[in-house]
C-alpha cells in the first residue's frame, strides 16, 4: 500500500471515530481507582460590586491621577515658578555661561524655591480644603473652590492692574465689584503675562552689570590691539570673579523672594 493510500484510510478513521465520541462523550469504563481529591493552596478571585469607602477611594485615586497629570501646567501657569526659572535662565546668559549650572539644577532648584515661596499657600489650602475633605466634612466642589480662592488671591496679589484689565476686555467679561469676584480662567492668564514682564524687568536689571564688564574689556582690548581675541574669554571670568565676590546667589534669591513678599 502506497502512503497516499495510507493517509486517506487514516483519515477516513479519524472522520468516523469523532462523530461517535461527539454523540456518546461517557467514558468506557469505570474510572481507576486512585487516592482521594485533596485540597491544596491556589489562586482565588473574588468580583465585588464596591461599597461606600471604596467608592470614595477610586474617587481618591482618580483626582491624584488628574492632579499628577496636570501637575507640570499647573505649577507654571499658577505659582511663583514662571518668573523663578525666567529669572535664573537670564542670569546664566548674563554672566555668559549657557551650560552652568546645568538646566535640571536650574529647574530643580526653581521647583523647590516654588515650593518654598508658596509655603504659606499650600498650608491655607491644606487646613481649609484639603483637611476638611479628608474627614469628610466637606464635598469635593467645595474644596476645590477653597483651595482656587486661596490661589486666586495669591495670584491677583501678583498680577498688574492693566494685565488684569487686558483680559477681562479680551474675554468680554464685564468689571467685577471685587477683586475676589474676577473668574478664575481670566486671572490665570493675567498672572502668567504679569509673570512674565516682571521676570524680563528683573532680568534687563541683572544684565546691566555684566554687559558694563563686556564694554569695558572690549574697549580695553580694542585699545591694546589684541582686534583677534574675543572679549568673551577675557570677561567671563571676570564676570564669574564679580558674582562671586559679591555673593551673587544670595542676593538674587533674596530678591526673588521678597519680590513676592512685597506684593
Amino acid at each position: 500500500m502506497s502512503s497516499a493510500s495510507l493517509l486517506r484510510a487514516v483519515l477516513a478513521c479519524v472522520a468516523l471515530t469523532v462523530p461517535a465520541l461527539a454523540q456518546d462523550p461517557t467514558p468506557l469504563g469505570p474510572p481507576a481507582p486512585g487516592p482521594a481529591p485533596t485540597t491544596g493552596s491556589g489562586l482565588s478571585l473574588t468580583l465585588s460590586t464596591g461599597s461606600a469607602d471604596g467608592l470614595g477611594s477610586a474617587l481618591e485615586i482618580v483626582l491624584l491621577m488628574t492632579l499628577l497629570s496636570l501637575g507640570p501646567a499647573i505649577v507654571m501657569t499658577m505659582t511663583s515658578f514662571t518668573r523663578i526659572v525666567i529669572v535664573l535662565s537670564f542670569l546664566r546668559r548674563a554672566i555668559s555661561i549657557q551650560e552652568m549650572p546645568p538646566a535640571p539644577v536650574v529647574t530643580g532648584f526653581a521647583v523647590f524655591m516654588t515650593l518654598f515661596v508658596m509655603a504659606p499657600v499650600v498650608d491655607d489650602i491644606r487646613s481649609s480644603a484639603w483637611q476638611p475633605l479628608v474627614a469628610h466634612e466637606i464635598d469635593v466642589q467645595t474644596a476645590l473652590e477653597r483651595g482656587g480662592d486661596h490661589l486666586s488671591r495669591f495670584m491677583l496679589a501678583q498680577t498688574r492692574t492693566a494685565d488684569l484689565q487686558l483680559m477681562l476686555d479680551m474675554s468680554n467679561t464685564p468689571a467685577p465689584a471685587t477683586p475676589a469676584d474676577v473668574p478664575f480662567h481670566v486671572v490665570v492668564p493675567a498672572f502668567v503675562l504679569s509673570e512674565i514682564k516682571t521676570a524680563f524687568q528683573m532680568g534687563f536689571a541683572l544684565f546691566l552689570p555684566f554687559v558694563a564688564i563686556d564694554l569695558i574689556v572690549s574697549s580695553l582690548l580694542i585699545s591694546m590691539g589684541m582686534f583677534t581675541l574675543p572679549p568673551v574669554i577675557v570677561s567671563t571670568p571676570l564676570k564669574v570673579l564679580l558674582f562671586v565676590l559679591v555673593d551673587g546667589w544670595n542676593l538674587v534669591v533674596a530678591s526673588l523672594t521678597r519680590s513676592f513678599a512685597a506684593a
